[in-house]
């Protein structure tokens, strides 16, 4: 699988890893994430997800699950020669990380998920329903977590929505990796419906919770607090909490 990255110079980068429906860039550069860690004398390395962005982008949901995409990210480590690292991931990209963990924790010495709970969104907003929003326009499911997103994405130029169809298609038959054997940070917005069941989710994770005060899916992502929370977190020391 053809999997497109971007490295950001420094020492010991970080793995950064996205959502659905979106790419590397979008999640990590232009909410500064990548800049946070320049900052904190880190690098980084940002690959698109397979059926994201510049990366290959097969229509078969066979070709998606948790570990399918998290074998993808072991070849990204593989091609940069790094033996383990820190990641940090959001929304599916944390199932796809704690894939990643399961499968490889050698290769994952602590990682930061954000922006999710117990529940399986595309499953809870029904895989047809969703499909249907993607590929005939069809409103999304009413009061879905998943609504501003699939409405957002109808308007969105150049979007491969068959790519992105299976890709929820093949998440969705997958159960969720709520287990982690590496350090583990939960980081999510406490006005987030996403993240249904953070407290249960954390448990099963051995997890610290940080909630960041009235944030929801979007803005939880790029708040300060997260950031703020995962820094520390990362090098082995307890997270901040926001107030």
């Amino acid at each position: 699988m053809r999997i497109h990255v971007e490295r950001h110079p420094g020492p010991d980068p970080v793995l950064l890893v996205h959502g659905f429906a979106t790419t590397g860039a979008l999640t990590w550069e232009a909410t500064g994430w990548v800049a946070a860690l320049a900052d904190a004398g880190r690098g980084a390395l940002v690959p698109d997800l397979r059926g994201h962005g510049a990366s290959e982008a097969p229509h078969d949901p066979a070709e998606y699950s948790p570990s399918l995409l998290a074998t993808d990210l072991l070849g990204v480590l593989d091609q940069e020669a790094l033996p383990s690292v820190d990641v940090v991931a959001y929304s599916m990209g944390s199932w796809v990380a704690l894939a990643l963990a399961g499968i490889a924790p050698d290769r994952v010495r602590r990682l930061v998920v954000g922006g999710v709970g117990t529940v399986e969104q595309f499953a809870r907003s029904g895989v047809e329903a969703v499909r249907a929003a993607l590929l005939d326009g069809a409103q999304p499911p009413a009061g879905s977590p998943l609504e501003p997103l699939l409405a957002s994405i109808r308007q969105a130029p150049g979007v491969d929505r068959e790519a992105l169809a299976a890709c929820a298609t093949g998440m969705a038959a997958h159960p969720l990796p709520l287990s982690s054997t590496v350090p583990t940070l939960l980081v999510v917005g406490d006005v987030d419906p996403v993240a249904e069941g953070a407290d249960e989710a954390a448990r099963l994770l051995g997890a610290e919770l940080v909630r960041l005060p009235k944030r929801n899916h979007v803005t939880a992502l790029s708040a300060r607090g997260f950031k703020q929370a995962a820094l520390p977190f990362l090098l082995g020391r307890s997270p901040v909490s926001p107030a």
